[in-house]
């Protein structure tokens, strides 16, 4: 009796680990169809304010001075992580075709 209650609870274990991969699949499935783009774009658009800001900030590395070095010394510690991957992506050449990131269709 208690080899046929083990295999049922082994059946069970399989089949509640099915059901949760389907689950998330179906999770990931909803995700990509409604929110995913909104998602996409809200994080281009982080990126660009990000961007700006560091510009503001540190546009004297590029030749660009804007602020005064004393507000530019005070965000020093919360911007130097993001200060090579920011520097790339101003000095980067860019096509005229990444201006349009919308599918033609």
């Amino acid at each position: 009796m208690s080899q046929r209650k083990e295999k049922y609870r082994q059946l069970l274990e399989q089949l509640e680990c099915r059901l949760s991969a389907a689950g998330c699949t179906l999770r990931d499935i909803f995700y990509g169809m409604t929110l995913y783009d909104w998602g996409l774009e809200l994080r281009k658009a982080r990126g660009e304010v990000e961007r700006a800001f560091t510009l503001l900030v540190f546009g004297d590395l590029l030749g660009i001075p804007i602020l005064t070095p004393y507000y530019t010394l005070r965000l020093v510690p919360y911007l130097v992580p993001h200060l090579e991957g920011w520097r790339r992506s101003m000095l980067r050449e860019r096509d005229v075709c990444e201006l349009f990131d919308q599918e033609i269709g």
